[in-house]
């Protein structure tokens, strides 16, 4: 395989237009919506820039190039293709006749600087004391979700909490394309491979959970839950793999829930709906749920624990800390808010006590509105 400086230092060749961007840090993505037109996102919003392509053909040169370094092929009969970068950069590029317009192709950075979680509390994500709740929940070994829409920055927090998880313990990792960077010294990163061009030698996920479960792991984390691997996971939480981690496309803690019971019935098992909902209400304990908002920052929204089914067998979620909209800044245009306690406590909070985190006496307690 190449020298990785040689490599990165060809694929930004190939990417001239955009080269600049892609060796700045304070761009997150480039998105080339055919040759002459190119956007990048920058603090969370979007700008369009005045670069472009010579021309389409010049745009596919650049695609295949990079293809072909990444050892991935493309062309009218595979019309896309996923990568990953030595940098760690996510790219994916789609070609005619998909794309319409021409050539299209996103690259989602990655900073060099690896954020932690005081990161997040010093630019308005969370608060000192949800970032230690939630570093005493990883150390009381709860099952954690991040959910959130796409570009919210699940992964980035789901990265950031898994820093939390005992340097002794045995860490599975498993990804699509390997995103997180955990710090351990005991860690297995485990990736999925697409099949080939007849279709043969595919690794899904959910092949990478069954493997993983046979690997002795203290801890399985899990870049996203998108299909039937979900079933799998649920299972491991439930048989003696406590602390285990994922991301999920949600837009609330429920929904989360129920997200994760679809995917698990998408496992192709016949299992009546009630037996996948007590899987997933006895597997999962708390959902974390971070948003995206019009400003382009990432902010926590909710801390929900789940505390199983009810009568009627529908998941009982309740809020532990919930963002508090105070309006828009007339003058900057950012969101004003804070993360605050509903005034619930967890029913593990004996547990979070053993833990030996510090927390605030007062970390359920509502503020009280003057």
């Amino acid at each position: 395989m190449a020298d990785p400086s040689l490599f990165s230092e060809t694929v930004l060749q190939f990417l001239g237009p955009v080269r600049d961007y892609l060796e700045d840090d304070g761009v997150t993505e480039v998105m080339i919506n055919g040759p002459g037109e190119i956007y990048i996102e920058r603090k969370g919003q979007l700008i369009r820039t005045d670069r472009s392509f010579s021309g389409p053909d010049s745009l596919m040169a650049a695609i295949r190039n990079v293809g072909q370094f990444v050892g991935r092929g493309i062309d009218r009969d595979h019309p896309y293709m996923d990568a990953r970068l030595p940098d760690g950069s996510r790219v994916h590029a789609i070609i005619p006749p998909c794309a319409r317009r021409g050539p299209y192709m996103a690259i989602r950075r990655f900073s060099r600087h690896m954020l932690g979680i005081d990161d997040l509390v010093s630019r308005g994500s969370l608060t000192s004391p949800v970032a230690e709740f939630l570093k005493a929940c990883v150390i009381a070994r709860k099952n954690i979700v991040v959910s959130g829409g796409t570009g919210s920055g699940k992964t980035t927090l789901l990265n950031i909490i898994s820093a939390f998880i005992p340097a002794e313990e045995r860490i599975l990792v498993i990804e699509d394309s390997s995103e997180l960077q955990l710090r351990q010294s005991h860690v297995l990163p485990l990736e999925s491979k697409k099949p080939d061009r007849q279709g043969q030698g595919e690794v899904t996920i959910r092949d990478l959970v069954t493997c993983s479960l046979r690997l002795r792991p203290d801890r399985i984390v899990i870049g996203e839950c998108r299909g039937g691997e979900a079933l799998d996971m649920l299972q491991a939480m439930n048989t003696g793999h406590a602390g285990s981690m994922t991301t999920c496309h949600a837009n609330g803690p429920k929904d989360a829930l129920s997200r994760l019971e679809t995917m698990s019935l998408m496992s192709g098992i016949d299992l009546p709906l009630t037996a996948v909902r007590g899987q997933v209400a006895s597997a999962i304990e708390v959902v974390v749920q971070i948003n995206r908002f019009p400003d382009g920052s990432r902010r926590l929204i909710e801390v929900a624990e789940v505390l199983g089914l009810d009568a009627s067998g529908n998941y009982q979620v309740v809020s532990l800390f919930a963002f508090d909209l105070q309006g828009k800044d007339a003058q900057t245009g950012q969101v004003r808010g804070q993360l605050r306690p509903t005034g619930h406590r967890p029913s593990f909070s004996r547990e979070l006590e053993l833990t030996g985190v510090d927390l605030p006496a007062n970390i359920f307690t509502p503020p009280r509105r003057g």
